[in-house]
């Protein structure tokens, strides 16, 4: 029995699947003592584990404490790294916890959660069931920064290197512990450190041992954060917690004056990996023997040694070789994983590894083709030998039902106590015979009746299948129609609104068109002289108006704003060879100027006919101004020079009276 405290669980009320948190009925079995709690949340019973710390915690199924193989995951994390989780009805291949508590003499209310988890509790103390691993023998350690060192201001850099030097000391720590573990217990590990501003932005540590046996445990400071994780697994692994029997083995051998052993299990466990100096050769048979009964005995080197060729005699295995030199690069690969303490334990474990691959698709090819109620491992060594997989399948399988058999009829000349009667067991093996004859004809008949049964199935199967592959393609034809529905759809309204924008311009231009026809007649007639407009006087507009009707030599221009140009405006119509220009309000008297240099009328209160964008002005009227605007402008130009001559005069009087003249 089982030393320690050993927790049993079973759910009493709703399930780990249900939106509601389940509840638990735990039993703790201290010094063959047992103690009921009902109704416990999972997080209660976390908290007591951690204050107990159990060997087992028992259950009759591990999706009762989780949902899927994720929260389970989660569940373990939580647990002391010595705590194993067991479940008591085996592994892939489960039997009901009520048939085995009876077979244990144990009685047990299956109704009952708390008598449920009674039996968890006691059956794991016996060794019955199986210990679940989700975790490699493989833990990672992680040192980075506690936060993020954000965008900063000026003392960013001092902070950063301030962070970075305490990862870096953190890591030295870490890597000096693991050392010191490694040359204690020859457990490897590798590291890998990204640098940083100052130091270190992270350093990750893989150590090829368990969890639980690395001396690092997690930590966070104000700069500094150390996380501890183990390897997951890619399936859940059973391990059982009690041996039945001597277990095949693959054995590696590094022979000389000193020897490495490695041995592995036909499931690619390690076992053992280790090298002694001065070993005798009966030493190393019985070594071997405590770990199992050797399937193969492998070698890293071809020829196969002597010493290596006599152990493989002493156990009547299979010898193993790779056929060729194994270069050290590829033996590091291999034993890496497992760690190492020496060359000698590298090369043995390289042996045993190279074998395992060997064999890797074969092993796998019969854990899905046999029955999982076989002795997986002897079929594996069956086909090691030389059978082939149906033939070693069959082997275990009559070997299993004779053994069957044996105890069967031991026990039945047991309870009777009295002389065989040949006569009457023979009459009754021949009535056992003819009853199970019949049974397997009832039971050819059923495969048929399902085999039948099973192709109506495909058949109907069929038909939905090619029903379903009709519907989705005449769902695909409609919605790809639809789509390029769509597509036209907005490309005709697209289209749609560039026709209205269209018609308006052409509407703009007919319009345009017409007032260009009505003021041309009336030019044509005399009866008025064209006059364009220009909305401000700046440069953009003069530009606007040109670009759109033009303005050539000899044009009249009305300037609906007058105000804000200048010289270099009035230079631009000067340019055009503007011939009149008609205003409402008061130019700006350096514009004025310019025109009137350049002798361009400037016209103010004339009347004009405007017709939107364009007018006319009768041409009577404009001759009459440009008249007037002439006189007045010849007056100006007088005056202007009488206005020099006489500060030339008084200038040169100026002169004279000073005596410069």
């Amino acid at each position: 029995m089982e030393n320690g405290v050993i927790f049993g669980i079973d759910i009493a009320k709703g399930s780990s699947r249900a939106r509601e948190l389940p509840k638990y009925a735990l039993s703790i079995l201290r010094d063959g003592q047992i103690t009921h709690h009902s109704m416990l949340r999972r997080h209660k019973i976390l908290r007591m584990v951690k204050r107990e710390h159990p060997v087992y915690i028992a259950v009759d199924n591990i999706f009762e404490l989780a949902a899927n193989k994720k929260e389970l995951i989660q569940f373990l994390e939580k647990l002391p790294a010595d705590t194993k989780l067991v479940q008591v009805t085996g592994g892939v291949r489960q039997r009901p916890l009520l048939r085995l508590a009876q077979e244990h003499g144990l009685s047990m209310d299956p109704l009952d959660p708390n008598e449920e988890a009674e039996a968890c509790a006691i059956l794991a103390s016996f060794g019955v069931g199986c210990e679940v691993s989700l975790f490699e023998d493989v833990t990672r350690i992680k040192a980075s920064r506690a936060r993020s060192l954000g965008r900063g201001g000026w003392s960013q850099n001092r902070y950063r290197r301030k962070v970075h030097g305490a990862v870096r000391e953190k890591s030295r720590e870490i890597e000096h512990l693991l050392r010191d573990f490694s040359k204690e217990t020859g457990f490897s590990f590798d590291s890998k450190v990204t640098e940083g501003f100052g130091g270190y932005v992270r350093a990750e540590y893989t150590v090829y041992a368990r969890r639980g046996l690395v001396p690092i445990k997690p930590s966070a400071n104000a700069d500094v954060q150390v996380t501890v994780k183990s390897v997951q697994r890619d399936k859940i692994k059973y391990i059982p917690l009690k041996k039945t029997g001597r277990r095949y083995t693959i054995v590696g051998i590094d022979p000389g004056t000193t020897v490495g052993i490695a041995i592995l299990s036909l499931d690619g466990d390690l076992l053992l990996s280790k090298s002694s100096r001065g070993i005798s050769h009966d030493e190393v048979v019985r070594l071997i023997a405590e770990y199992g009964k050797p399937a193969v005995v492998a070698t890293d080197v071809h020829p196969t040694p002597a010493a290596v060729e006599k152990i493989r005699r002493s156990f009547n295995a299979v010898i193993g070789t790779p056929g060729g030199e194994i270069r050290s690069e590829d033996k590091i690969a291999l034993a890496r994983r497992f760690g190492y303490s020496n060359d000698h334990e590298r090369d043995s474990l390289a042996a045993a590894l190279t074998t395992y691959r060997y064999y890797g698709n074969i092993f796998t090819r019969v854990e899905k083709k046999a029955p999982k109620y076989l002795d997986i491992d002897k079929i594996k060594f069956y086909v090691i030998n030389g059978d082939s997989i149906d033939e070693a399948i069959g082997k275990v399988s009559s070997a299993s039902h004779m053994k069957k058999h044996i105890k069967k009829t031991v026990k039945k000349e047991v309870n009777t106590g009295d002389d065989v009667d040949f006569g009457g067991q023979l009459n009754k093996l021949r009535n056992e015979l003819q009853f199970k004859n019949s049974q397997i004809k009832k039971l050819q008949e059923y495969v048929s009746e399902l085999k039948s049964e099973s192709r109506k199935k495909d058949d109907s199967i069929g038909k939905l299948e090619a029903k379903i592959k009709k519907i989705k393609s005449s769902v695909f034809g409609d919605i790809k129609k639809d789509k390029e529905i769509h597509i036209r759809d907005k490309e005709i309204e697209r289209l749609r609104k560039e026709l209205r924008r269209s018609r308006k311009s052409l509407q703009k231009q007919r319009s345009q068109n017409k007032r260009l026809k009505q003021i041309h007649k009336k030019e044509l007639k005399g009866e008025g002289l064209p006059v364009k407009i220009i909305s401000s006087f700046a440069r953009s507009a003069i530009q606007h108006t040109n670009d759109i009707y033009g303005i050539k030599k000899g044009d009249v221009i009305y300037l609906e704003d007058s105000s804000g140009g200048g010289p270099i405006t009035a230079s631009m119509l000067v340019d055009f060879g503007t011939r009149a220009v008609i205003i409402r309000d008061e130019m700006p008297h350096a514009a004025l100027e310019s025109f009137n240099d350049a002798k361009i009328p400037v016209l103010r209160f004339l009347e004009i006919q405007r017709q939107g964008d364009f007018a006319i002005v009768s041409p009577e009227r404009l001759d009459e101004e440009i008249a007037k605007w002439n006189t007045e402008n010849e007056k100006r130009l007088k005056e202007k020079e009488h206005d020099q001559f006489k500060n030339i005069l008084d200038e040169y009087r100026s002169e004279r009276r000073r005596g410069l003249v």
